[in-house]
């Protein structure tokens, strides 16, 4: 079952949070209610990403995903509201409405970046952390450079679902061998319009997202992190070793766990490994023995 609820964002505009979980039982609701968690999808992505990890989460926590601004069901911002500030306010917005604090949050990629920097801007409101496969150093101008062309090579419009997953999943020049999971998790950002499949966001959006933090470092506010923190990488993914370990050790309350054979979207290529990573340090938070 899913269930999606309207929040209010920076700015006012309108986001789309989901609740993934089973049908509710007929038992009276539990007391204490639910622990809550809050999952951020990455540049691109959206919050039905989170769907199989929501469903297992949602056997002991209260887990909602959000679409975060630009991004799946969520409004498009104005020209120019894509800054930092708006995402993290946008994801304190969400927790507040949702009753959700403090929350356990579960970023990937740029919403990982997003969740640490809120846990620094508000520690009451987070009371655990994942990092998933999210640089904390400068990636620069070459980076986004090279994003640029990326997208230019899209042959958009797809003319089939299945031209979108054999595209993102074997034919992509940034793919280095076949990878059906990022296919799928491509396919699932696509809709039909008149011509052919589409991604639901803006391409010029999602650049101008990138560039408010690929110029800079963000080691400053991961070391303000006052909650206990977990970084994930996959081992072939764009978080590597080195600097994984880097975060760990700024982290007032860091831990590392890593997953084999995953690329950058570690939970879908390995959902299950993911779970068994992440799983004993939520459990930690639970009982407060992650110190």
């Amino acid at each position: 079952m899913v269930r999606r609820i309207d929040v209010t964002g920076a700015g006012g505009l309108r986001l789309a949070a989901w609740e993934f979980a089973d049908p509710p039982k007929t038992d009276p609701p539990r007391t204490p209610p639910a622990p809550g968690v809050l999952l951020l999808h990455g540049l691109m992505g959206r919050a039905s990403h989170w769907a199989s990890t929501a469903r297992w989460l949602s056997e002991r926590h209260r887990a909602v995903a959000l679409d975060q601004r630009g991004h799946g069901q969520s409004d498009k911002a104005p020209e120019g509201q894509y800054t930092r500030e708006a995402y993290v306010e946008d994801a304190e917005a969400a927790l507040e409405q949702l009753g959700l604090a403090p929350t356990v949050l579960i970023g990937h990629a740029m919403g990982a970046l997003t969740g640490w920097q809120l846990a620094a801007k508000r520690p009451d409101l987070v009371r655990g952390l994942i990092i998933c496969d999210m640089r904390a150093s400068a990636l620069g101008a070459a980076s986004q450079r090279e994003w640029e062309d990326w997208f230019k090579a899209w042959p958009v419009p797809f003319a089939t679902l299945a031209d979108v997953r054999k595209w993102f999943g074997e034919d992509d020049p940034w793919v280095e061998r076949p990878n059906p999971s990022r296919g799928e998790f491509y396919a699932e950002v696509m809709h039909e319009s008149a011509d052919g499949w589409r991604p639901v966001f803006e391409p010029e959006q999602m650049l101008k997202s990138r560039q408010t933090w690929v110029y800079d470092a963000h080691w400053e506010e991961l070391a303000q992190v006052q909650c206990p923190a977990l970084v994930v990488r996959g081992l072939d993914g764009e978080l590597g070793r080195a600097e994984a370990q880097e975060m760990v050790r700024v982290l007032p309350h860091g831990q590392y766990a890593e997953v084999a054979d995953a690329g950058h979207l570690v939970h879908y290529d390995q959902p299950e490994a993911w779970r068994a990573a992440i799983e004993p340090f939520l459990d930690g938070v639970l009982t407060g023995q992650d110190r």
